[in-house]
């Protein structure tokens, strides 16, 4: 805004000839590096990710169908809530050339042996996802990030 201002003369400003021209210079470049950098913000906001996909396309006979990444993701939360002794459930889906990557984060309870609540975790998950989409599942992942902490109920003394 300076700039504009100070190129308009509307801000009297006294310079002797080399001043003007350094300034002029630092001017201009400063306007080609926001020139630059806004082509740069526009490309980064218009262009479509090729790695990044939203939906597991499949074609069939009669047609094409998409599943989203979400529809899985919430298919995988269910499967995953079903097995005894898991309390929070978060899902991630990725798509890979071999198919799709499930990632589980889950919170247990503690009373059940963990390698066994995983493995059948795992089992149920990558069935489940596979029998209902079609989709080939490469791996499902499990991280079990804590246990649940029972509340410390204090006794009441009357």
């Amino acid at each position: 805004m300076l700039a504009i201002l100070l190129l308009s003369g509307k801000v009297p400003v006294e310079l002797n000839d080399r001043n003007e021209q350094n300034l002029y210079i630092t001017i201009v470049i400063v306007a080609v590096i926001l020139f630059l950098l806004s082509i740069r913000f526009f490309y980064l906001s218009v262009r479509s990710e090729r790695g990044h996909h939203h939906s597991v396309h499949q074609r069939t006979e009669f047609g094409d169908i998409q599943i989203s990444l979400e529809t899985i993701e919430n298919m995988c939360l269910k499967s995953a809530e079903r097995t005894k002794g898991v309390r929070d459930v978060k899902t991630r889906v990725r798509v890979i050339e071999s198919g799709l990557e499930i990632m589980i984060r889950a919170i247990v309870d503690g009373e059940s042996s963990i390698p066994e609540l995983t493995e059948n975790m795992q089992k149920t998950v990558h069935d489940q996802v596979e029998e209902i989409t079609g989709i080939p599942v490469s791996s499902v992942s499990v991280f079990i990030a804590n246990i649940v902490q029972s509340p410390a109920f204090k006794s009441r003394v009357e």
